[in-house]
């Protein structure tokens, strides 16, 4: 089991690496049969699609940065937080700006088995907050 602490250091590594955009390095962070859904862009199932999914978000979103404030330690080896993404989407040159809620769920050995990320009006729908 992960202390607090690990949880929170691990959930930092990863939006830190996804801040510099580094899948190669985010990759080596999920178990194999990972899960990830996001109620912005869908369900994804193990470390490959996963992966694909990202490539794809980042080349759609070259400048894309999260603006975590807090991390809170939940249930299930999971970390929580709400994050403000900015980003310029490449085919149209819109300025974005996205408000939500990500869980990421480790293993006791430190991977990511799942991430759910929500947009702030479902996450309180579905009793996230």
């Amino acid at each position: 089991m992960n202390s607090a602490e690990d949880l929170i250091n691990l959930a930092k590594t990863y939006v830190s690496l996804s801040n510099r955009h580094q899948i190669k390095q985010i990759d080596t962070m999920f178990m194999e049969d990972a899960t990830y859904y996001s109620s912005f862009f869908g369900e994804y199932k193990g470390r490959i699609a996963i992966s694909e999914m990202m490539t794809s978000f980042f080349t759609r979103f070259l400048d894309a940065y999260w603006d975590i404030t807090e991390y809170l330690v939940i249930e299930e080896n999971g970390v929580e937080f709400r994050f403000v993404m900015t980003a310029t989407d490449a085919a149209s040159g819109e300025r974005i700006e996205r408000h939500g809620l990500e869980c990421i769920y480790f293993t006791p050995e430190g991977l990511i088995s799942h991430i759910a990320v929500s947009k702030p009006n479902e996450a309180t729908s579905i009793g996230l907050i």
